[in-house]
C-alpha cells in the first residue's frame, strides 16, 4: 500500500497530536514545550502532516508584524525524519507567504542549519531579529549558551 502524505492547516482535533510531538522533543531543547491551551489559542498558526491518516508532523509561524515570520514548533514524528514531511510542510508554509503577501522574510533558530540550507535559506547573525530575542530568547534558559543557527528566507531571493 502507497503511504499518503496530505500536508493542511490544523484544526481543533489536532491539539492532542501536535502535543504530543512537541512533548517528544521538548525535553530535548529541540522545541520549546507548549501547553495545549497555548497550542488551542494559535492554532490558526499550524500546519500538521498526515501520513495515511495520522498526524505524524507540524510546524507554526509566527508572525512578528513587519513581514518578518518565524517557522518554530517544527517536529516530525520519531523514525520518519528523512523522508521530505518536514520540507513538504515548510515548502506548504512557503506557498501560503507567496499567496498571501508580496514580501516577506520568514526565519528559523534551529539546530539543523544543514535542513534550513537545503530549502534556501541563508545563515544570518540572530542579531537581525530583535523581535524574537526580546519575546523568547531573553526567557529561554538557554539564553546564554544558545546553541541554534539563525536561518533567513525572503521572498524573491
Amino acid at each position: 500500500m502507497k503511504e499518503l502524505l496530505t500536508i493542511r492547516d490544523a484544526v481543533l482535533a489536532d491539539v492532542d497530536g501536535i502535543h504530543h510531538l512537541l512533548e517528544i522533543y521538548s525535553p530535548q531543547g529541540i522545541v520549546l514545550a507548549r501547553s495545549k491551551d497555548d497550542i488551542t489559542f494559535f492554532l490558526r498558526n499550524f500546519i500538521v502532516a498526515e501520513l495515511n491518516g495520522k498526524i505524524c508532523g507540524c510546524v507554526a509561524v509566527r508572525d512578528f508584524g513587519n513581514d518578518l515570520l518565524e517557522v518554530r514548533s517544527l517536529v516530525v514524528a520519531p523514525g520518519l525524519q528523512g523522508k521530505g514531511i518536514g520540507k513538504a510542510m515548510v515548502s506548504a508554509i512557503k506557498n501560503k507567504l507567496g499567496s498571501n503577501r508580496t514580501y516577506w522574510r520568514l526565519f528559523a533558530l534551529t539546530l539543523r542549519p544543514d535542513f534550513f540550507s537545503s530549502l534556501g535559506f541563508k545563515e544570518v547573525p540572530k542579531s537581525l531579529f530583535p523581535e524574537k530575542i526580546w519575546s523568547d530568547c531573553s526567557k529561554c534558559a538557554k539564553r546564554d549558551r544558545c546553541d541554534e543557527t539563525a536561518m533567513l528566507l525572503e521572498s524573491g531571493k
